[in-house]
């Protein structure tokens, strides 16, 4: 299993990243990201201290951590500089935190993050269909979330995604201990949201490409 969206106290989660990544693998994990919730006041600092720490984790072996950053309720027109200097900044993976119902994200949110071309649009609500079309044109993975509140529309994100034939994948936005979920609570997740096993096991494929895309090359 891999997670490619958690939070660690460096934003609002409750766990530093060792301790974070030790309950993922003993919860049968090999590789989550840590993608603490950033803006233009804290990017540099989180993702420097990210970076450390997956370089040093990462050397010693076992599970895999990357070092990513979920851009969090900025203003639409922050987004495409955000990514650029989040990238420069040398993380491995960027979020945006998309238009989930149950928050006041910016409208327009993830119509420019997809034009960004950021490698996950997290939770994204009632997206669509244009913007999901347009999210498979710039290879933009959408998300499917255990979140409680974000995951209330899941059905909705995975009917589309599916007919239009855009990338899925299932993460927890874990913030604390209580939310690192069993594999067998995942494929239901996904079945809740009208998927099946074999789409459980296509999402968990294309983490796997994501992760190996980050640890072999500068992005």
């Amino acid at each position: 299993m891999i997670d490619l969206h958690t939070h660690s106290l460096f934003s609002d989660g409750e766990l530093i990243p060792a301790e974070l990544a030790r309950r993922f693998e003993v919860a049968g994990y090999r590789a989550l990201a840590i993608t603490d919730h950033g803006d233009s006041s804290n990017l540099e600092p989180i993702i420097r201290q990210l970076v450390a720490f997956c370089e040093e984790f990462n050397r010693l072996g076992g599970i895999k951590v990357i070092p990513g950053i979920e851009l969090t309720h900025v203003p639409p027109a922050t987004i495409p500089e955000l990514v650029n200097r989040s990238r420069d900044l040398g993380t491995k993976l960027v979020l945006v935190h998309g238009e989930s119902i149950v928050e006041p994200v910016h409208p327009g949110t993830n119509k420019v993050a997809i034009e960004a071309s950021v490698d996950i649009l997290a939770h994204p609500g009632l997206i669509t269909e244009d913007l999901v079309l347009l999210a498979k044109e710039h290879s933009v993975f959408l998300e499917l979330t255990s979140r409680k509140g974000h995951s209330l529309t899941n059905g909705h994100v995975a009917r589309l995604a599916q007919r239009i034939g855009a990338p899925l994948l299932l993460n927890s936005d874990a913030h604390a201990p209580g939310d690192i979920w069993p594999a067998k609570r995942l494929l239901e997740i996904v079945q809740g949201a009208g998927l099946t096993e074999g789409d459980f096991q296509k999402m968990m494929k294309n983490a796997g490409q994501i992760v190996e895309r980050c640890l072999t090359s500068g992005r």
